[in-house]
């Protein structure tokens, strides 16, 4: 089996990439969200649990859990295979699409401002960008959520993964791309359908033109202005895009094993991130995260009409049912929690917040597409998938997920990379 077959049979794969199957459908209303449990989070069964994860395969995983004022932090496994180093809870990760939450907030101000109109045609801000008729059909609303049907340009810009074959990783690894190149590589495949038709499809080239009208509407490069409006503005110590193909500080090395198809495990933690920009590029660490989406949905980043529409989801094919402007609503048992997972070469993350951004959970790996594949190329649930989904359950809800390895849902908890659900 190649990557051209894999890409043709993973409908499914990218209909739960990145998300976990909730206890209600994510179209049903909201559950309310249990109050914070006053004795904070379990410490010794959130390390038996995170230990779980790494028992069950993944070489390093490290994440940091809030309940009301009291935190968590820990790690389990290895950092670098070879030599053994531990993995800690405050290394740098690459976040992947999380990465678009900051580009909406970043949209969002200028709303405020007045300077962008959500449902206003691309074509007004961008019109040699996307022209025609296609410019004056998609509006910004439908780049944020995923519903412009422009296609992915993962695909295109890395070609042998869709014949089969990975040197296309490695012949890129220090190539810098262009925002406007890789724009010009989504318009040009084939649209996923009419503009505005739902369920939409996730295409991060959506996240790179909302770079190209950021920096229309304000003059400045794009990944500067969130830098300054977003990322300082939280107080993220640890958050930055970085100017190299290396993470700037302590990290991990990143795995990637594409559904057994490069074995051993290759690391890219070493990687030009110019192909993903603003739908992907940013690093931070889990405590990063859990404070940026706490500001965010506590309104310390954009005001309440704006956060309002932030949460207006339609369904989307790719990642969730219930995906807003660049975040997604997930429901569990003890409510329903916002935020967005990310997936790059060898580095996976989820982050979680509840709404009043009281309970959060964000945790990352360093290894990704561990999973195998069976003759119809759909994923195969990996042990790793269950541990992590007892980890999330406890750290988010208190409990695990108290079901037999059979009786748990076929998903995918951390987010598969979406070149591989690229319609080619």
């Amino acid at each position: 089996m190649n990557i051209r077959t894999l890409g043709k049979s993973t409908s499914a794969v990218a209909l739960t990439a990145g998300m976990l199957l909730a206890a209600t459908p994510a179209q049903a209303a909201p559950t309310p969200a249990a109050p914070a449990r006053e004795t904070g989070p379990d410490r010794q069964a959130l390390r038996r649990s995170l230990n779980a994860v790494h028992e069950a395969g993944m070489y390093g995983i490290y994440s940091a859990v809030r309940d009301g004022e009291r935190d968590w932090r820990g790690a389990a496994g290895v950092a670098d295979v070879a030599t053994n180093r531990p993995v800690r809870p405050d290394m740098l990760h690459r976040v992947g699409s999380i990465t678009k939450t900051f580009t909406a907030v970043a949209l969002l101000q200028q709303v405020a401002r007045g300077t962008v109109e959500l449902d206003a045609p691309i074509a007004r801000y961008l019109p040699d960008v996307v022209p025609g008729e296609r410019g004056q059909k998609i509006t910004v609303r439908m780049l944020l959520n995923h519903t412009s049907h422009i296609a992915d340009h993962v695909g295109p810009a890395f070609p042998s993964l869709l014949q089969g074959t990975f040197e296309s990783l490695d012949d890129n690894r220090f190539r810098t791309f262009s925002r406007r190149e890789l724009v010009d590589l989504g318009l040009a495949a084939a649209p996923t359908g009419e503009p505005g038709a739902t369920p939409g499809i996730y295409s991060n080239t959506n996240y790179l033109l909302a770079g190209l009208l950021l920096e229309k509407v304000t003059g400045e490069n794009a990944e500067r202005y969130i830098t300054r409006n977003i990322i300082r503005k939280a107080g993220l110590r640890h958050t930055s895009f970085p100017r190299t193909p290396v993470i700037p500080g302590p990290h991990s090395k990143a795995y990637e094993s594409m559904f057994g198809f490069i074995d051993p495990p290759k690391d890219y933690s070493v990687y030009n991130m110019s192909w993903i920009t603003t739908a992907g590029a940013v690093v931070s660490t889990m405590d990063d995260l859990n404070q940026f989406y706490r500001k965010l949905l506590r309104g310390e980043l954009i005001g309440p009409a704006e956060l309002a529409e932030m949460q207006k989801t339609v369904p989307v094919a790719g990642v969730s049912g219930a995906y807003g402007l660049g975040i997604y609503a997930t429901d569990l048992p003890c409510g329903r929690f916002w935020g967005h997972s990310g997936g790059v070469f060898g580095m996976a993350t989820d982050s979680y917040t509840s709404p009043d951004g009281a309970r959060q959970l964000s945790m990352g790996v360093n290894r990704t597409k561990y999973q195998s594949l069976d003759e119809n190329g759909n994923i195969v649930i990996s042990p790793i998938d269950y541990a992590t989904v007892d980890y999330l359950l406890l750290g988010l809800c208190g409990q695990s997920s108290a079901r037999t390895k059979a009786a748990q849902p076929g998903i995918v908890p951390f987010a598969v990379d979406r070149l591989l659900s690229v319609k080619h």
